[in-house]
């Protein structure tokens, strides 16, 4: 192996150091507002994969055996070094990814404020204890880490996504092989070379690098991972899924979503508003856990139109890096592509194009991928923009009469993610807390993920929790003892 020093041109993150494999290929960093290269990080393969594991799997034992709080500190720690550090890379993940550089700012608080969360709840830890199990016995229920944990992170949150899986799995002595997606890994080794100066010891965080088809398999599959945490779309969901079931490793899934918002004509409009424009368009609507689709109450549904075409037309499209922009690129051509061909359906279908729709010509946008906020109005209730997953700034609207036809829609869609709505009627806030088929409801509320609640979602969005003390159990193993006394 290579040791790799450069701060653009980064080798894998492996026991403490980056190192690159001889006669790697390289994969080109590109800024997706300029095509300006960012950066180089190698194409790891199965040495590499092997190198990382191996390192983790070393370092596991005396990690473990660590006092929980000791391990709380050394958390808290890297995190404070990583904030200390956050207006550089703040410009990396913007570089790279290419959201506004206020968005990047916020989604490394985010990080920080996950591990900081996490070492806090160090000395939260428990087993149990059950009394008189038989004459002269008692039991012990011991809370155990697994060992070596595969983490598996897409591009739309590189760091965040990190952090609900990385501080949850060092805190209960778990160690980590992450591999960030292939377009967005610089920010991800400025992390782990940070939180290792911090006092993460070498082999507890590795970060490798590449082509997930090619990369992830080997990892999934490596007879020492004992767990898999990704976040990802649906299909690829599925595929390390059934990977995983060959090892019997446990699993986390944090796949795609469809969210609905219902808007029922008591609400505050314009808080409703409010939270439907930055549920759809931050991120430049590239969030597993966004608002897709609308349903607003039809006595109340052209002044929500109005206001949301006002909304959409004062956001500033343009390079993540200007002063004022609120709406980046697309992360790749593909990406728009894809949305224009959702578009175009939504339009045949019956659709009407409120705003948006198009791409932004000129300079600075014809070097990048952008793509105007869009507004679609009531197109075919089976159209792709209602039954898939859309990943980017346009956002279908649908009249309903009442509530239970905005529930019944809303719960017509093979994900369940998240949802959400707003009304001033505490029974009709229930009936929806109740009724929606998603993992997090957001009731009068931006749609917000809080550390402090489980997060996860059913059917096609996936299974298993993150976030809340609830994460911690699907880290650790539990195991029974029997303690028999003597006569």
């Amino acid at each position: 192996m290579t040791v790799v020093e450069s701060s653009t041109e980064h080798g894998m993150f492996v026991d403490g150091g980056f190192v690159a494999g001889d006669g790697l290929e390289w994969t080109q960093i590109r800024d997706p507002a300029t095509g300006d290269e960012v950066g180089k990080a190698p194409q790891a393969g199965a040495a590499e994969a092997e190198l990382a594991v191996q390192a983790a799997a070393a370092a596991f034992p005396a990690w473990a055996e660590k006092p929980a709080a000791a391990r709380g500190e050394v958390l808290r720690a890297a995190a404070e070094r990583v904030h200390e550090e956050v207006e550089p890379l703040a410009l990396l993940l913007t570089r790279e990814q290419g959201k506004p550089l206020r968005e990047a700012r916020l989604e490394l608080a985010r990080f920080v404020h996950t591990i900081e969360h996490y070492a806090g709840l160090a000395k939260a830890i428990r087993g149990g204890y059950v009394p008189a199990l038989d004459e002269r016995a008692h039991g012990l229920i011991l809370r155990r880490p697994l060992g070596v944990v595969v983490a598996v992170v897409p591009w739309n949150f590189p760091t965040t996504l990190l952090a609900n899986k990385l501080g949850p799995a060092l805190l209960v002595g778990n160690t980590v092989v992450a591999k960030p997606a292939e377009t967005t890994p610089l920010t991800t080794l400025r992390i782990a070379a940070l939180m290792h100066e911090a006092g993460v010891p070498a082999g507890v965080f590795n970060v490798v690098t590449g082509k997930g088809s090619e990369l992830g398999p080997l990892l999934v599959r490596h007879p020492l991972v004992r767990k898999v945490a990704f976040t990802g779309s649906t299909p690829v969901g599925r595929e390390v899924m059934a990977l995983a079931a060959e090892g019997t490793k446990r699993l986390t899934l944090e796949l795609g979503g469809s969210d609905p918002m219902i808007i029922c004509a008591d609400a505050d409009l314009d808080g409703a508003v409010s939270a439907a424009s930055v549920g759809r368009f931050f991120n430049c609507g590239q969030a597993c856990l966004a608002v897709k689709r609308l349903y607003v109450e039809e006595t109340v549904a052209d002044e929500v139109v109005e206001k949301l075409v006002g909304k959409a037309g004062r956001l500033r499209v343009g390079p993540g890096t200007q002063e004022g922009v609120t709406l980046g690129p697309l992360h790749t051509a593909g990406q728009r592509e894809a949305i224009e061909e959702q578009l175009a359906d939504a339009l045949e279908r019956g659709g009407e194009l409120l705003h948006g729709g198009k791409r932004p010509e000129g300079e600075p946008y014809d070097a990048g991928f952008f793509y105007e906020p869009t507004l679609v109005l009531e197109p075919a209730r089976d159209a792709k923009v209602a039954t898939e997953e859309v990943f980017g700034p346009v956002l279908p609207i649908w009249r309903v009469s009442g509530l239970d036809e905005a529930i019944d829609l809303a719960n017509g869609s093979p994900f369940g993610l998240g949802s959400s709505i707003f009304t001033r009627d505490l029974d009709s806030a229930t009936l929806a807390a109740e009724r929606l088929e998603a993992g997090y409801t957001w009731i009068n509320s931006p749609q917000k993920i809080y550390d402090e609640l489980p997060f996860g979602g059913v059917g096609e969005s996936g299974f298993g929790k993150e976030h809340g003390i609830e994460a911690l159990d699907y880290y650790t193993d539990l195991k029974s003892v029997v303690v028999k006394r003597g006569a």
